[in-house]
């Protein structure tokens, strides 16, 4: 089996491939810089359970690098993209959930709503043939 990496060659092909890169960034700032992407996240760890940032490093950190790193070193992928999609998709889902039900009316949420959206829409619009 020969491994040939495929830059993206489409504008709907680089919108998901971004979509990735994006995931892995935000994986990587989990996974070096938990705290201070705990502050981005206007999250705290209190201060007798210190071992709260492995969450961070693992679970969350994890995931994202994970499906990120599969779509850009896999290629063009429809499935791992609509994985990608889907999850962005739920994580909003989430989020709107919270908004409504929470009393996390916020600007902020508002704002990871909208960035989620995007994140989702972008492969998804690639592979449900809504850009080319």
């Amino acid at each position: 089996m020969e491994f040939a990496y495929t830059w993206p060659a489409t504008q709907g092909e680089w919108g998901a491939w971004a979509s990735a890169a994006a995931t892995v960034y935000f994986g990587l700032a989990l996974l070096f810089a938990p705290r201070l992407a705990f502050r981005v996240l206007r999250l705290e760890t209190r201060p007798d359970k210190p071992h709260a940032i492995a969450e961070a490093r693992s679970t969350m950190a994890g995931f994202y690098l994970g499906l990120g790193l599969c779509c850009l070193l896999l290629g063009n992928q429809p499935f791992l993209y609509n994985a990608l999609g889907f999850s962005w998709l739920f994580t909003a889902f989430g989020r709107l959930i919270s908004i409504l039900s929470d009393a996390g009316n916020k600007p902020f949420n508002w704002v990871a709503l909208a960035i989620e959206l995007v994140l989702a829409a972008l492969p998804l619009g690639f592979v449900l043939g809504f850009v080319a």
